[in-house]
């Protein structure tokens, strides 16, 4: 099971990549997966926002799971593996938690209740309850898909029950790492709002679970490794040479403008998503394609 001080580091939410039925490409998951492999990646997020957590099934996710499991047998890479299992309801949120335990995760990614608007110690419990299973837990706070934000006095009670062992912050504002950083929170905490990494490593985050790391992932890892030897000025300057990229990949909702790129770049074989989500527009497609070349 994944640990407060393995939790470090660039962790990649992988995609789903969908044939045009829409059913799963399993195939084209295990070459787009073999070439995140090929990088020194610390971690994979399964079942997470760029995976299209909403419109895919709890079994099709184990399926994933056990492919993936196998990969990381068959290449003996040992890097921890963090399922998605959170939902708006306690109950379905604990045991898809077991499930994932079940399943072999070393942790799992419990999003703050979305939709129902729950108050602060409805927030406080549901992890609570999470957490109780005893696989650990990473909270994962990110207001502008949930409805929701969790003030940082919450949070901060919620970094101090025993098996939840970090954040994932996704809300853009770097108050909330900086106040828990001053209330003497010691729980590691990851970036998962791409655009803003290299200010939250600055704040003090441990890490960074991002979706644009599908892309460069080199560079990514790069810049973490710079910042962690102290050499900012390395890790300021492939941050920045990384940003035009992280802007258009956010230009429309992810994942849809990664799985374009991944499409287009061979690692998947179709930029297909499932309804309600739709393929990008064709203006950010020609920016892409811009970029791409």
């Amino acid at each position: 099971m994944l640990t407060e001080s393995q939790l470090q580091g660039i962790y990649v939410p992988v995609v789903t990549p969908f044939l045009a039925n829409e059913e799963i490409d399993f195939a084209a998951y295990e070459r787009y997966l073999m070439n995140l492999l090929s990088h020194d990646i610390d971690g994979l997020v399964i079942n997470g926002t760029t995976a299209e957590a909403p419109t895919v099934t709890w079994d099709e996710v184990a399926e994933i799971v056990r492919l993936t499991s196998k990969l990381l047998r068959d290449t003996g890479k040992q890097l921890p593996l963090v399922i998605g299992t959170g939902t708006n309801d306690t109950r379905s949120t604990i045991m898809r938690t077991e499930q994932a335990a079940q399943l072999g995760a070393d942790a799992v990614l419990v999003v703050t209740p979305y939709y129902s608007r729950p108050s602060q110690a409805g927030i406080l419990q549901h992890f609570e309850r999470a957490a109780s299973v005893g696989i650990p837990v990473i909270a994962y706070e990110v207001p502008a898909r949930t409805g929701i934000r969790v003030e940082a006095d919450t949070m901060r009670k919620i970094l101090e029950i025993d098996g939840v062992i970090g954040l994932k912050d996704s809300s853009g504002d770097l108050r909330l790492i900086r106040q828990l950083m001053e209330s003497g929170c010691s729980k590691p905490i990851l970036c998962g709002e791409d655009a803003g990494f290299y200010e939250m490593l600055g704040s003090g985050a441990k890490g960074g679970i991002l979706a644009s790391a599908n892309l460069r992932t080199s560079d990514f890892m790069d810049v973490y490794r710079a910042y962690q030897a102290g050499d900012t000025a390395r890790a300021e300057a492939t941050f920045q040479s990384l940003s035009p990229l992280i802007g258009l990949l956010f230009k429309e909702s992810n994942p849809t403008p990664l799985k374009w790129m991944l499409a287009r770049q061979g690692l998947i074989n179709s930029d297909a998503v499932r309804l309600p989500m739709t393929g990008i527009s064709e203006g950010l497609r020609a920016r892409l394609c811009g970029f791409h070349e």
